[in-house]
Parts: C-alpha cells; sequence; structure tokens
C-alpha cells in the first residue's frame, strides 16, 4: 500500500494558497509520523497529547504557543519549536498563520484537555 506523499511533489503554498479559515491536515507520512499543515486565524483550545511531541515550523505570519505555568512562545517564519508530549498548550494568532506541524501519524490533533 502506498503511503501519503511517497514519490509526489507537492506545493505546500499551493495547498493551502484560498484558505482562510482553519484547516489542520496530513500532507505526507514518513514511518509513523507525519507532516501536517496548518492555517489558523484566532485562537485554538488548550490541549496536551499523551504520548507524542509536536514540532512545529512557521511559514507565514506569527504563531503564538502558550505553555500551560511558563510564558508564550512567538514564532515567526524560519522559526521552529517542539512541545514536548504531556505539556499542556493552546496555539493562537492574530492574523492568517501557516506552519507545518510533524508529529506521529496516530497523534489526534484535538489533544485532550484534561
Amino acid at each position: 500500500m502506498k503511503k501519503k506523499g511517497q514519490l509526489e511533489v507537492f506545493n505546500l503554498n499551493e495547498l493551502i494558497k484560498e484558505q482562510d479559515k482553519y484547516t489542520n491536515f496530513i500532507v505526507s507520512e514518513v514511518n509513523d509520523h507525519a507532516l501536517r499543515i496548518a492555517v489558523i486565524n484566532g485562537d485554538f483550545h488548550w490541549h496536551k497529547h499523551e504520548d507524542c511531541d509536536e514540532l512545529f515550523y512557521v511559514l507565514e505570519g506569527e504563531l503564538f504557543i502558550d505553555i500551560e505555568n511558563s510564558e508564550t512562545v512567538s514564532l515567526k517564519p524560519g522559526d521552529i519549536f517542539t512541545v514536548p508530549a504531556n505539556t499542556m498548550h493552546r496555539t493562537r494568532s492574530n492574523e492568517r498563520t501557516v506552519n507545518i506541524c510533524f508529529e506521529k501519524t496516530s497523534n489526534n490533533i484535538k489533544g485532550d484537555n484534561r
């Protein structure tokens, strides 16, 4: 069975060029991990992922990652940041922001809010 993204060329800018509302989807899979692209304009809810780190890489705009009991991280184009597993966090933006995220394919992107 062919995995998503293998032997295919994708242009990330083309995949989201008309997108203004929140979206988050898998572009490609690498072993047991996925490369997702997300467009956000506003707040995502507080959540955590029990057994999955998340690496964020910003392509456009400014992504804020609020970490519970810690400071807010601000990411601009070209910046990366990893949220460790089991860390309560939320992402948000004040404008259309595009980021890619590398995480386990099995990760529930909505997370656990407990």
